[in-house]
Formats: C-alpha cells, sequence, structure tokens
C-alpha cells in the first residue's frame, strides 16, 4: 500500500511539473546576478574593482603565487621556518626531491591565479556589453582588464610553462576542453604570444599617466610585454632547454623598453632603500607600477599583503613569526668585493662564515647587501636603536642567522599588523625601472652590441654606490666596509662580450636579490641546472646549515625547471591536461 501511493505522488508530482514548468522555468531565481545585472555604468566598476582587488592578494598558504617563493628554489633562499616539517612542500621544492602532482602548496597556486583571470574575464564582459557613450572610460578599463589578465597568465606561464590560456569570450564549460600543451605544439610560443597580446593591447590604449595609484599606465604595460618577448627570445625545447636565443625578438623586446626609457617619466630612485620602505614606494621615480595595499582604512585589519606574513624574523618584542625566506650563504658571499670594487665572479663563494665578525670586517661589499640581508649585529631596516641580533632566527642549525630585509617593515612601523603572522600593507612593485635598464643591458649584449650596454649597467652600480646613507649605526659609522667601483673598459677590466654578459648577470641577481626574480632569471638563461646543482655542491659543505641538503638536494634538468601541473587541475580538464616532462 506504501508503495502504490508513493507512486500516485510521484505521478501526481510530474503532472504538476509538467503542466507549470513553462512558468517555473522563466522566473528568475531569488539573489542570483546575472550578466546583464552588471553590464550597467553603475554597476560595472565593482567587477573592475574585483579584478585589482584579487591580484595582490597573495595567500600565504598557497592560494597565489608570493614572489619570495621562487627564491627558495635558486640559489638566493632557504625556506626557513621552524624546520624541515614546517610547510614541508616548500622544503621539497627547495631540494627538487619528492616533487609530485599531488605536492602540497601547488594546486592552490594554480587555482588562485586562475580565480584571478575569472574576475577580468568577468570584468571584460560586463565592460564590452556597454557603448563609449554608456560608460565613457569603457575602452580604458577593457585595456586595464588585459593588462591585469596579463600579469596573471604571465605569472603562471612561468611557474608550470605548458598553462591554457583562454579570453572572456570562451563559455565556462568550453575552458576545460582547452588542452594546456596540444599535440601539435612545437613548442609554447604561442602562449607566451597570447599572454603578449593582452599586453600589447593594453599599451595601445592606456594613458601615459595616471592619477589612481594602481591603475596601469602605458608604459607598464609596455614593461611587461618586453618581459613577455625576454622569455620568448630563450627558446626552448620539450625537455626545457635553450636551443636558441632569436636576435629578432630580442629587438622588438628593445624596442617596448626604450619606449619606456624614452618616456622621461622614469628614473632610478636615487637611493635604493627606497624601494623598500612604505613610505617612499608610490612616489619613487623608479615605480612603473605597483599593488596597493593599506590599512587604518575602515576594515577591521587593512588591505594587507597576504604573501610575506610569514617572513619576518621569530623575534619578540619586535615580530612574533615566522623566520621564512632566509638567505643563503651564497648568497651573501655574492655581495663581497675585491680590492678594485668589483664582484668576484670566480671566487665569490669560496669563503665561509666560520667567525661572523672576522667575515665581515675581513670583507669588502657591495652596499645592497645592507638593503637585502638582515644580519646580526647591524640595524634591523635601517633602525639604529634596534640592533638585530641572532635570537631571530627559529633554526639556525639549518636556516643560519640571516633574515631577508626587503618585504619586511621597520619594527613598530604603522605599516606592521600584528596577527601573530606579521602582515604589512607595504605596497609591492613587480616591476621597476632598473629591471627596465638591465633588461635592455641584456637585448644589447645578446645582440652583439655589448659596449652600449656598459653605462647601463654602470648607472645600476651608481646608484648602489650612492645608498649608503641609511647604512649606518646610531654614531654614524657604516655598518660594513662598502666599496663599490662601476667597471672601466681597460682600467679595472676589460669588457669583452663574455665578460659583459658576466657582468649583467651579477648585477641582475644583486639589484634583484630576495625578490623572487633569481630563479625565473636562470630559467630563462637556460643556467639552472649547472647554477643549482653547483650551489648544492658548495652549501653542502658548510658548517652549520644545510645539514637537511647532503644525499637529498639535486636538480634534474628537463624537469625541475617547471613545477608539475597539479593533480587536481589534470582529474577537472578530464583527460585534456598532459604533465609537464619528468612528472
Amino acid at each position: 500500500m506504501k508503495k502504490i501511493t508513493k507512486y500516485i505522488i510521484a505521478g501526481a508530482a510530474l503532472l504538476w511539473l509538467g503542466s507549470c514548468s513553462k512558468k517555473f522555468l522563466n522566473v528568475t531565481p531569488q539573489g542570483v546576478i546575472t550578466l546583464a545585472d552588471v553590464s550597467t555604468p553603475q554597476t560595472v566598476e565593482g567587477l573592475v574593482i574585483a579584478a585589482y582587488a584579487w591580484v595582490p592578494h597573495e595567500w600565504t598558504l598557497g592560494v597565489k603565487l608570493m614572489p619570495w617563493l621562487a627564491d627558495i628554489r635558486s640559489d638566493d633562499a632557504y625556506k626557513g621556518g621552524g624546520g624541515l616539517s614546517d610547510q614541508a612542500p616548500w622544503y621539497q621544492w627547495e631540494v627538487f626531491t619528492l616533487v609530485t602532482p599531488n605536492v602540497g602548496n601547488n594546486d592552490g597556486m594554480w587555482y588562485g591565479s586562475y580565480e584571478g583571470i575569472s574576475r577580468c574575464n568577468a570584468a571584460l564582459r560586463a565592460l564590452e556589453k556597454l557603448t563609449d557613450a554608456q560608460y565613457p572610460q569603457r575602452d580604458e578599463e577593457i585595456a586595464e582588464m588585459r593588462f591585469l589578465r596579463g600579469v596573471e597568465f604571465l605569472q603562471l606561464k612561468k611557474w608550470y610553462k605548458w598553462i591554457p590560456y583562454f579570453t572572456e569570450n570562451v563559455t565556462a564549460d568550453s575552458i576545460k576542453l582547452i588542452p594546456n600543451h596540444p599535440d601539435t605544439a612545437k613548442n609554447d610560443l604561442f602562449i607566451w604570444n597570447d599572454i603578449l597580446q593582452d599586453f600589447v593591447a593594453a599599451a595601445n590604449v592606456l594613458p601615459g599617466t595616471q592619477e589612481q595609484l594602481g591603475r596601469p599606465s602605458k608604459y607598464a604595460a609596455d614593461a611587461f610585454a618586453a618581459e613577455c618577448l625576454m622569455w620568448m627570445s630563450y627558446g626552448e625545447n620539450e625537455q626545457n632547454q635553450v636551443v636558441n636565443i632569436n636576435k629578432a625578438t630580442l629587438q622588438e623586446a628593445l624596442t617596448y623598453l626604450n619606449d619606456v626609457i624614452n618616456s622621461g617619466q622614469y628614473s632610478l630612485t636615487p637611493e635604493f632603500g627606497h624601494n623598500f620602505l612604505p613610505e617612499y614606494i608610490d612616489h619613487n621615480p623608479g615605480t612603473i607600477w605597483a599593488w596597493q595595499y593599506s590599512y587604518n582604512d575602515g576594515t577591521p585589519n587593512g588591505n594587507l599583503n597576504g604573501g610575506t606574513p610569514l617572513n619576518a624574523p621569530w623575534w619578540p618584542p619586535y615580530f612574533s613569526c615566522c623566520d621564512f625566506h632566509k638567505p643563503s650563504y651564497t648568497m651573501v658571499n655574492a655581495f663581497r668585493t675585491g680590492a678594485d670594487g668589483l664582484p668576484l665572479f670566480n671566487t665569490y663563494n669560496d669563503e665561509n662564515i666560520t667567525n661572523k665578525d672576522a667575515y665581515f670586517a675581513g670583507n669588502t661589499w657591495d652596499p645592497r647587501i645592507g638593503h637585502t640581508v638582515a644580519i646580526p649585529g647591524l640595524p634591523w631596516k635601517y633602525q639604529t636603536n634596534i640592533l638585530f641580533d641572532s635570537s631571530g632566527s627559529r633554526v639556525p642549525a639549518d636556516y643560519a642567522y640571516f633574515n631577508s630585509l626587503k618585504e619586511n617593515v621597520p619594527a613598530g612601523s604603522p605599516y606592521l599588523v600584528n596577527l601573530f603572522w606579521m602582515w604589512n600593507a607595504m605596497d609591492m612593485v613587480p616591476i621597476r625601472y632598473d629591471r627596465v635598464l638591465l633588461w635592455k643591458a641584456e637585448c644589447l649584449i645578446q645582440l652583439g652590441q655589448y659596449q652600449q650596454a656598459l653605462p647601463l649597467i654602470n648607472e645600476v652600480r651608481q646608484r648602489a654606490a650612492n645608498s649608503t646613507k641609511l647604512l649606518v649605526f646610531a654614531n654614524g659609522d657604516p655598518t660594513l666596509n662598502y666599496h663599490i667601483t662601476p667597471y672601466q673598459d681597460g682600467v679595472n677590466c676589460t669588457w669583452t662580450p663574455q665578460f659583459a654578459w658576466d657582468a649583467l648577470k651579477w648585477e641582475d641577481r644583486l639589484e634583484f636579490a630576495e625578490e623572487g626574480d633569481r630563479w625565473f632569471d636562470i630559467v630563462r638563461w637556460g643556467i639552472a641546472d649547472s647554477v643549482m646543482n653547483s650551489y648544492f655542491t658548495i652549501e653542502q659543505t658548510r658548517q652549520g646549515p644545510n645539514n637537511w641538503m647532503p644525499g637529498v638536494a639535486h636538480f634534474t634538468a628537463g624537469r625541475d625547471e617547471y613545477l608539475p601541473i597539479p593533480q587536481n587541475q589534470i582529474h577537472w580538464a578530464a583527460g585534456v591536461y598532459k604533465q609537464n616532462p619528468g612528472y
């Protein structure tokens, strides 16, 4: 009886649904926002702001691509933290061991970046529904969204190489049908070109200056277009080996770089340290584009940088957490200079730090070390009343006693928000004028015009030489013996093509140390294998740190240049994605 009753009720329900389905389906569900709802002049700006809001919001435990994470895959930094088990996936990343498609903190980076891309595409779809008459800033904001989309895709490309690119015109159901590595692909240049076109389109529309902080200008788009072309110039095969350098592409990159330089809007910030102090960043002449953060903005904690709260020292009462991102001994050694004030290209890493006082007193230094590395006994972030000490390091037996300075702020700064994790509101600059100058120098060297690269490199070195005013103790004495000179062909060097190339690579390393650039440079140049395995060989002999390296750390060429495609994404794409080689 119960079964018959059930069938009768079910049948009646079906008849009812059949009789009113047309009416039911024509009713707009409550609480649902459609594209038409947001494609109005009054609402579309909300989508634009949502896209902007996502770009700077790295999240520490793997939901976005924090720049500093690239350093722990390079020879510039140790993972740090509370030991090998503290964020073990990052330990696996830095020794290139046990990294699988399921490695932790990997899927979130991919997912988070594509969420940002989705926000850009949502804003683009809404903007394209409007006319110029309805929304006068339509074309400019379309350009801004293409710029932001390009930034997100660019970061993904640098980490994973083989990624699916898609525009706002691709439906949600079709996205997972786009292969990341088509069977017909002979190389990855088509992906780079798609990203490049976002920046080119943005540069063609964006104004030369922006009144509102955080909005990109034409020259910011030019600089990112040049970055794409710098990558495209170093052609890789399927095993990630650089097999050719395309001079025509370098020449194209040079055009965009000259556009930035010849604009007259930018110059090197006179004091190098002002690039890393929050009160200066937005007003520096070298800031081409900056991610915006805030504090005391009416929200509970402010719009804070989610990528660096683990990186302050474990140093009560000034900082409560967490001592990640530790400069390596190799990195510190790279700042040593010779009697001529030039880098020690071939012998820089011969010295071990067995006695800190003797080591620092017995060497001369490039001043950029004082802006980059927190050294026990020296002022913390130019605060002459607060000397950093070794108690700020949690596990010195593994990770030594240095800390990374650039992404941190002074103790007690109003930009610092202590939520146990040490959040801060210092704006981050993903593209500066010094990067443009050194990219131009790189192009010229690779194009055989190495003599023209000399003044560009010296311009950067001279700024470093002039940036010692902040590097003093309370009595005015310099914190170290700083000695740096420009390259003088025929006087202190012979400026040959090979010497110019070595100088460029060195300048690039010291200028952007601990900013997440070193790793991508050695991959782009095709030297990651030799650099990393040489680094591991030397670091495994050090006294003190690196007892976690022997027998474990090794770079495998053809695999380790890129992270694996996250396994969750391969499952989601239902077999359309290919895994990166070696995983």
